[in-house]
């Protein structure tokens, strides 16, 4: 049998919906507004792992994404962006500070002589090799008080629910 969970500020906010409108179904308001909650939890955690090695989270995103991306570590800026989910203006943002420091530089595209690439540095590509690491022992350590089914089943329902929303924007 599962051990009853701790009141939480949710259970606050819930509790104080239902009082001053018990005619809401306030239910999915819980879920959201922990899982909203975690969100901000977990990205100051992450962003700890971050500042250790001089980042921030766009910029480790920025450099995770090169280095998953394979030898020789170099993406089209349209294609960084893409990946990332984020505006071109964001993206040049973040590229002027990683290149001044000497992590990523431009180069130019061997396919369109009107464009430059992306490419980790030497240097950029240590970083993150290193970050990398960091931040996935983090991530086992956050979410190791879960243990191994509950950390599937979170997983599995994060997944379905991923896939309800990123439906309904198509």
């Amino acid at each position: 049998m599962e051990p009853k969970q701790p009141r939480d500020a949710v259970d606050d906010i819930l509790e104080q919906w239902r009082k001053e409108r018990p005619d809401l179904d306030v239910g999915p308001m819980g879920a959201i507004g922990r899982l909203r909650r975690c969100a901000a939890l977990l990205q100051r955690r992450l962003d700890e792992t971050f500042a250790a090695f001089g980042l921030n989270s766009g910029e480790f995103d920025v450099l995770a994404t090169l280095r998953r991306s394979g030898a020789p570590y170099c993406l089209a800026p349209t294609a960084l962006f893409s990946a990332m989910m984020i505006t071109s203006g964001t993206m040049t943002h973040r590229l002027k500070g990683l290149e001044a420091a000497g992590w990523v530089q431009r180069i130019p595209n061997r396919d369109d002589a009107r464009s430059l690439l992306v490419q980790l540095t030497p240097d950029g590509l240590q970083l993150i090799d290193r970050a990398v690491e960091a931040h996935v022992e983090n991530e086992r350590r956050i979410l190791a008080p879960l243990g191994g089914a509950k950390m599937e089943a979170l997983g599995s329902s994060l997944k379905h629910l991923l896939s309800v929303l990123d439906s309904s924007q198509a």
